[in-house]
C-alpha cells in the first residue's frame, strides 16, 4: 500500500549525500572541542544567523532549554505565547530543571504576540514578583499554521525588550522556512534576538540535532548548560556532517515543500466537510478543520491511516499535515484523494 506520511517534517530521511558525508566525517571529542566537523557546522551556523558563535546540541527541546537556563536563574520569569512549542510540547523543562516560571501571552493568528500584552506582562520591580528576564518568539509558529514572523515585528519587540532590560530568544526550529517564505535571510529575521536555535532534523532533513547561536560568552555558558543536561557528545561529527549538508544543499529547496503545502491546502479546502484558512498557508504546515457534524478528527485520522495517509489530530475538530522532502505533487494528489474518500464514507 502506498503511504504518504504528513505527520511531521521530522519523518524526513537523510539524503544519499548526507549518508556519504556521515561515513567520511572527520571526528574528535566534541566535549573537548576537538571534533573538526562539529566545529565547521557551528561556524557555518553562526555565519548564517549573523551571530558570534554556535553550539551543536541533541535536539530542539534541549536547545530551547539550554537557552532558558543561560538567560534565567531560579525564580525568574519568561514571557511566551500560549500556543508556543516551549509551553505546549517541552514538558515544562524550564520549571522542572531550572525553576523558571512561564507567563503566557495569547498568540495572535499570525504567530506574534501583542506588544501591548507583552508590555503589560512584564513585572514591576517588587519583592512579590518573579523578575521578567526573557521573551520567547517562535518562528515559524507551529500551532499558528506555520506562520513566519517578519523582521519588522522583531524590530518593535527589540525596542520593547530594551526599554525593560529583557532578553529575546527565538525558537527558530523552522527559521529557514520563514526566511524562504519571506524572501529574506535567516540573519535578518534573528538580527534582534539575543539567542536563536534551529532544528536540523525537520525540513532540513538531517537525522538529528539542533544548533544554538548567540554571542561567544553566551555559547560558553550554553556549553555548560548542555553538559549538565547530559548533552555532552563525543565523536558526533558523524551527525554534524549531515547538518552541514543540510545547510549547504537542502535549505534552498524548502520552497518546494511550501508549494506542496499550498497545493494540499487548496485541495482539502475544496472538500465538503473540511476547511482550511488559505490566507495562513505560508510555509509547510497545513491545519485542517473537520466539520464535527460529519465525523471527529480522530476518526478521520484513523480512516486516513487505513488508506495510507498519516496525519495528526491536534485538537477537537483539527488535523495537522506537514509537507517535507521527498514528497512530490503526485503524493499530495494521492493524499487529497484519500481525504475526499475518507470523509465521504458515511
Amino acid at each position: 500500500m502506498k503511504t504518504v506520511d504528513l505527520r511531521s517534517d521530522t519523518v524526513t530521511m537523510p539524503t544519499g549525500q548526507m549518508r556519504q558525508a556521515m561515513a567520511l566525517a572527520e571526528v574528535g571529542d566534541d566535549v573537548f572541542k576537538e571534533d573538526p566537523t562539529v566545529r565547521r557546522l557551528e561556524e557555518k551556523a553562526a555565519e548564517i544567523t549573523g551571530k558570534e558563535a554556535a553550539l551543536f546540541v541533541c535536539s530542539g527541546t534541549m536547545a530551547n532549554l539550554v537557552c532558558q537556563l543561560v538567560h534565567c536563574g531560579r525564580g525568574d520569569e519568561i514571557i511566551l505565547g500560549d500556543q508556543s512549542h516551549v509551553f505546549f510540547y517541552e514538558q515544562g523543562g524550564s520549571a522542572a530543571v531550572g525553576g523558571i516560571h512561564h507567563r503566557t501571552v495569547a498568540n495572535l493568528p499570525d504567530g506574534t504576540m501583542s506588544l501591548e500584552a507583552i508590555a503589560q506582562s512584564i513585572r514591576p520591580d517588587d519583592v512579590h514578583f518573579p523578575r521578567s528576564r526573557l521573551i520567547i518568539v517562535e518562528n515559524t509558529h507551529n500551532r499558528c499554521c506555520g506562520m513566519p514572523i517578519k523582521a519588522d515585528y522583531m524590530d518593535k519587540l527589540r525596542q520593547l525588550a530594551d526599554d525593560h532590560g529583557i532578553a529575546i530568544h527565538v525558537d527558530g526550529a523552522r527559521i529557514f522556512n520563514a526566511a524562504v517564505a519571506l524572501e529574506t535571510t535567516v540573519a535578518e529575521l534573528v538580527r534582534q534576538a539575543d539567542s536563536v536555535c534551529f532544528c536540523l532534523s525537520k525540513g532540513l532533513g538531517a537525522p538529528a540535532g539542533s544548533v544554538v547561536c548567540s554571542s561567544a560568552d553566551f555559547i560558553d555558558e550554553a556549553r555548560r548548560a548542555r553538559k549538565v543536561l547530559g548533552g555532552g557528545m563525543r565523536q558526533v561529527g558523524v551527525l554534524a556532517a549531515a547538518g552541514l549538508v543540510a545547510l549547504e544543499h537542502v535549505a534552498e529547496r524548502l520552497e518546494h515543500d511550501h508549494a506542496n503545502a499550498r497545493h494540499l491546502a487548496e485541495n482539502l479546502d475544496a472538500i465538503d466537510g473540511l476547511k482550511v484558512e488559505l490566507n495562513y498557508i505560508r510555509t509547510n504546515i497545513v491545519y485542517v478543520a473537520v466539520d464535527p457534524e460529519r465525523l471527529s478528527a480522530e476518526k478521520l485520522v484513523q480512516r486516513l491511516a487505513d488508506r495510507g495517509v498519516l496525519v495528526f489530530a491536534t485538537g477537537p475538530g483539527k488535523i495537522r499535515a506537514v509537507t517535507h522532502h521527498p514528497l512530490t505533487p503526485s503524493d499530495i494528489d494521492f493524499a487529497a484523494t484519500v481525504f475526499a474518500e475518507a470523509i465521504q464514507m458515511d
